[in-house]
């Protein structure tokens, strides 16, 4: 290992990355807790509250395979950079277009802030390239945990910005937009300047040590991506990132009307959908502890069947002690699923083949996402929630299988 890539570099580089994640969450946060109410009062229906979430969903997944190009060519410091850069142009022309009053650019400008969290999403990837390989998923774990401090950072930006927006003789609900549009900035700033040498280069010099020693794929950025779909693990990977995704989504966002639906208020809902959060992000670093400890494939049936459980318990739960299990649950599966399909993207794999391969399984997430979001309203009017459970205890029973044939074609490669 060259002497520039010492071991005080590398903590250098992740620690960076976790505080670049850890406001990309932030920004998402504090533009997200007006969105819909500020859609809703630019369209004059309340029916359009949700067009720009769904647009930040699809910005985020048609842009997270291109990044993840970008990065295994250019660079992990450059593809960040520019997702960066694109979603702080997105808060910001959406803060312009609420002080004009015109909801389309509104909508469009909060679609394009969304490539920003699909790129930071991806720098979980950057962080493990410059980890040994034995370590790797419980760095990807510090960098999902990031998205709490975030979640807990984001808030705390909304009323003050608001305020000082409006003392600025700016419309106070642009306050947010313009505070996320600042972090993100920040955020580009610390990439920019301190994610050096890039984690791709690391990555590179790491892989040729291990080829020397026979331990590694040779470099081959031209192999298609069919051919890498054919590994095992790959597929497993993207399938429990996509799946925990679609699954977590579809019930998640249902759950406060099914509380609703059960006389609870606001406050319930609250504590509910935090159990929820803690679920997602609090114990990342113990899951990919465990995933470095045991396997990927082990911590993905673990999630698969904490999956099963939530997907059985939500039509049922009706008091707040049964939904706080059912969605800390349903947050902490998905937790598994992610960080270990992710684990599985990141090892094994050539660089420039392992960032194509992380932009994909993104995109796929990404797109699980917001199907999972506008599927759970039509279903939930279909049937209410147990049909809102059937489908997520279908596609929970897939994972499942699809971990199977995964641990069948692993017996026989190795036959």
């Amino acid at each position: 290992m060259s002497p520039e890539f010492t071991s005080s570099v590398r903590r250098r580089i992740i620690a960076i990355l976790f505080v670049v994640s850890s406001l990309a969450a932030a920004a998402q946060v504090a533009y997200f807790t007006l969105m819909p109410i500020i859609a809703a009062d630019l369209s004059g229906n309340d029916s359009a509250a949700g067009i720009p979430s769904t647009l930040g969903l699809l910005f985020r997944a048609l842009t997270t395979y291109p990044l993840g190009w970008l990065m295994g060519r250019a660079g992990r410091r450059l593809g960040l950079t520019l997702g960066l850069f694109i979603g702080m142009v997105g808060t910001g022309i959406s803060a312009w277009a609420i002080g004009v009053g015109h909801f389309w650019i509104f909508a469009f400008g909060a679609g394009i802030a969304g490539v920003a969290r699909g790129a930071a999403d991806l720098s979980r990837y950057a962080a493990a390239e410059v980890s040994p390989p034995e370590r790797r998923a419980k760095v990807i774990g510090w960098i999902v945990f990031a998205g709490t401090i975030g979640a807990l950072m984001g808030p705390v930006l909304v009323s003050p910005a608001a305020n000082l927006a409006g003392n600025l003789g700016l419309v106070p609900e642009t306050g947010p937009f313009w505070a996320a549009t600042i972090v993100l900035f920040l955020a580009i700033v610390l990439t920019f300047v301190f994610v050096r040498p890039d984690p791709l280069i690391i990555s590179r010099q790491m892989a040729a040590i291990e080829r020397e020693a026979g331990e590694a794929l040779l470099e081959n950025p031209s192999r298609p991506i069919r051919g890498l779909l054919k590994h095992w693990n790959v597929r497993l990977g993207i399938a429990a990132m996509a799946i925990g995704q679609l699954v977590m989504t579809m019930i998640m966002v249902i759950t406060p009307l099914h509380m609703n639906h059960a006389g609870h208020g606001v406050g319930a809902i609250s504590f509910v959908i935090l159990a929820h959060q803690l679920g997602m992000f609090g114990l990342s670093s113990l899951t990919g502890w465990f995933v470095d400890r045991t396997s990927a494939a082990t911590v993905i049936i673990a999630g698969s069947l904490l999956l099963v459980v939530s997907s059985l318990l939500s039509p049922f739960a009706t008091s707040i002690p049964s939904l706080t299990v059912s969605l800390f649950l349903l947050g902490l599966g998905w937790n598994l699923c992610f960080i270990a399909g992710s684990a599985l993207l990141a090892v094994g794999l050539a660089p420039a083949e392992g960032a194509r391969l992380q932009g994909m399984g993104d995109t796929w997430a990404s797109a699980a996402s917001a199907v999972g979001s506008l599927s759970s309203g039509i279903l939930f009017t279909m049937g209410t929630m147990s049909l809102v459970g059937a489908v997520g205890l279908g596609f929970s029973l897939a994972l499942i299988a699809a971990w199977v044939l995964a641990r069948q074609r692993a017996i026989a490669a190795r036959a």
